[in-house]
């Protein structure tokens, strides 16, 4: 979890550079403080979800959240759906 974290805030911090956006702006867009925004970008796991969100939403980042857990991208979701799919299909027959 640490790596997956600390390369979304490296990420967040590149995103931001890119921009050209100092942390202060980016850190107001998100309603949140500079130091947090700082603890993001260094991928510290105590900040909520929604803080992190705020700060990709401000990045103009926020759809890719949404496909994180994706059926698309979730093979093993996807596998274990596939496991439990009947071999046969019948139709019930009308009761008289």
């Amino acid at each position: 979890m640490r790596k997956s974290l600390a390369k979304l805030g490296a990420d967040i911090r590149d995103a931001r550079r890119r921009r050209r956006l100092p942390m202060a702006v980016v850190a107001d867009r998100a309603f949140t403080s500079r130091s947090t925004l700082q603890r993001i970008e260094e991928g510290d796991p105590s900040v909520g979800m929604g803080i992190y969100a705020a700060v990709l939403h401000a990045l103009g980042l926020l759809e890719g959240l949404g496909q994180l857990a994706d059926l698309s991208v979730d093979e093993v979701g996807r596998a274990l759906a596939d496991d439990s799919l009947p071999q046969r299909v019948r139709l019930k027959s009308p009761k008289d």
